[in-house]
Order: structure tokens, then C-alpha cells, then sequence
């Protein structure tokens, strides 16, 4: 994290980083063949090193624990909001098929017409060049507006747009918490309320081999969070009781809580890969089992990375270091 806010110090440190040239982020992964370009890249390690830094900074620690919120943070907040309070604006309409209702191109349009204009709120001044750069990962977080379906590579891209905001030096080292309890819990609630109101697909579900239809991350983050806690056993999760008495202080628990509202059926048939997780002796081999599957699955699948966009923050060029 460190390495990557190339801002060391503190927050009092008002000038400005080096003039940087930004761009439009675009697609660089064409082929099955460039998946290889794509692991060895700089992107990737910022974007690795970014989701183990928070995975250990929220290590042990509740949802409703203490820690700081810095401006960005709020800002942050705010923007989340905006969308949440768009999703009212814009109702579903009447349309013959079940899933993937109309009404998110509406919301979607607004969004993409907005974006940069939203980031702005977030970037200071002397970063208002950032912007169009880092509004792409913010267009690209919320679903896909042909196919009305949403899943990892859009939650990836999220965290992206997370890691770009700490590369400028918008968001530091001492946020991390306020990133993941703050900031991407408000994401994955109104992630949730699009998925729930527009009935979106889930995106290149795995289906019942899948460990989730739409997230992973807070399932990482949310298995670090309850390491070493003193009688919450892996095995709890699939306990309703367990679930329902802690899910306002557990990620982890907010998503099985999330699961079982939306699927209907023994826990055991609809989400198979969960159900297997809770053998697992420990959270810490849950979150170390949970991180490989997520190369595997995610980053290290094509279907996914494909969309991925690559500009002066998060580049394509090999790791330097």
C-alpha cells in the first residue's frame, strides 16, 4: 500500500505529486494468449497488493469497530448515495421477460453521462485531470448496460477504481478500514439493490460451482475479519441463528444473509462451494483458500479480464519493481 501511494508521509502534505500524464484506460487483453501480459503486469500486482493490504487491514476487526474517516471517504459515500438514490428515481418498467429489466440502461446512462463529473467531487483541484481516467473503472463497476448482468470482473473493476484513487494520492494508508467497511460495504449495498430491482443476470456464473453469483471480495475480506474470533467457527455460517445475530458485524455473514434471501432451497444444493467452505477448520485457511480461488477463478479466467482496462494508473507494461 505504502508502494503504491508514492505519497509517503502524512495527509498535511499538500503538494502536489509529479505532473503525471493520464489517460483513457482501454482494453489490452484481446486473446487467450495475452492473458500472460496481463499476470506479469504492473496492473496486476498494484491490483493484488491493493486487495491484500485491506485483506490484512480489516483482520480481526468488526464492521462496527472504530476507525477513521477521512474526507475522501465521506465524499466517497456521497457519490454511492447519488447512484443508490437514482436506482429510486428510476423504477423498473413493465416488460414481458423476468430478468434483466430495461431500466438499468435508463439508470446506466445517467451514470455514464455523470461519472466524470462524480469523481471530480472525490479528486482535489490540482488531480482534476484524473478524473477521466479514473471515472472509466467507476463506469465499468456497476454492470454491464447490453446484457443487463452484473459479476466479479464488474466487482473488479470497483476495487480498481479503488486502487487508482490511492495511486493520486486521494486515499492513504491510514484509510484502509474506511475502505473496505465504508466504501465498498455502501458499493455492495447498492450493487444489491440494482441486482435486486433490475433482476440482473448474474455475469459468467460458474452457477452452483460458482462460490457466489455476483461478489467475491467481501468474502475475502469477510473471512479476515473473523480470524481468530474467539467462538465463530467457519461452521456457524451456515447456522441461520449465527447469521442473523451477527451479520451487522460480518461481511462474510451480510453475503450469506444476502444468499439465502435471494435462493430458495437447501443451502447445501444452491451454494455448494459455500457449504464445502464451512468444513474448513479454520477462517484463516478459509481466507488463504479463498484468495487462490480467486486468481484461479477470477483474475486468471479470460471471460473476466477481457473487460479489463489498462491506462497510466493501473498499466499494462511488466512489473518494474
Amino acid at each position: 500500500f505504502t508502494s503504491l501511494l508514492h505519497l509517503s508521509g502524512t495527509s498535511e502534505e499538500v503538494t502536489p505529486p509529479l505532473q503525471q500524464s493520464f489517460m483513457i484506460p482501454k482494453k489490452e487483453i484481446n486473446m487467450v494468449s495475452d492473458m500472460a501480459k496481463w499476470k506479469r503486469s504492473q496492473a496486476y500486482a498494484d491490483y493484488m497488493g491493493f486487495i491484500l493490504t485491506l485483506n490484512e487491514g480489516v483482520r480481526g476487526k468488526k464492521l462496527t469497530c472504530e476507525y477513521k474517516v477521512s474526507e475522501a471517504i465521506e465524499k466517497l459515500v456521497a457519490l454511492l448515495n447519488t447512484l443508490d438514490r437514482w436506482i429510486d428515481e428510476t423504477p423498473p418498467v413493465d416488460q414481458p421477460s423476468r430478468f434483466g429489466n430495461k431500466a438499468f440502461r435508463t439508470w446506466y446512462t445517467k451514470l455514464d453521462q455523470e461519472a466524470e463529473k462524480l469523481v471530480a467531487t472525490v479528486i482535489p483541484k490540482h488531480l482534476a485531470d484524473a478524473a477521466p481516467e479514473v471515472a472509466v473503472y467507476l463506469k465499468e463497476s456497476v454492470g454491464n448496460s447490453t446484457r443487463i448482468d452484473y459479476g466479479t470482473g464488474h466487482e473488479a473493476a470497483f476495487a480498481a477504481f479503488l486502487c487508482c484513487l490511492c495511486k493520486i494520492g486521494v486515499l492513504r494508508v491510514d484509510d484502509q478500514m474506511a475502505i473496505v467497511f465504508k466504501v465498498f460495504n455502501r458499493y455492495l449495498e447498492v450493487m444489491r439493490k440494482l441486482q435486486k430491482t433490475y433482476r440482473m443476470e448474474p455475469a459468467g456464473s460458474q452457477g452452483v460451482w460458482g462460490l457466489d453469483d455476483f461478489q467475491f471480495l467481501p468474502f475475502i475480506w469477510g473471512s479476515s475479519q473473523l480470524i481468530d474470533h474467539p467462538n465463530l467457527e467457519p461452521r456457524h455460517f451456515v447456522d441461520e441463528k449465527v447469521v442473523n445475530e451477527n451479520h451487522k458485524d460480518f461481511m462474510f455473514l451480510e453475503c450469506i444473509l444476502f444468499i439465502t434471501e435471494m435462493k430458495t432451497g437447501p443451502f447445501a444444493e444452491h451454494s455448494n462451494q459455500l457449504w464445502n467452505i464451512s468444513a474448513v477448520p479454520s477462517w484463516s485457511k478459509v481466507n488463504q483458500g479463498l484468495i487462490r480461488m480467486y486468481k484461479a477463478e477470477c483474475l486468471e479466467k479470460f471471460p473476466v479480464i477481457q473487460h479489463f482496462k489498462f491506462g497510466s494508473l493501473l498499466p499494462i507494461q511488466p512489473v518494474t519493481s
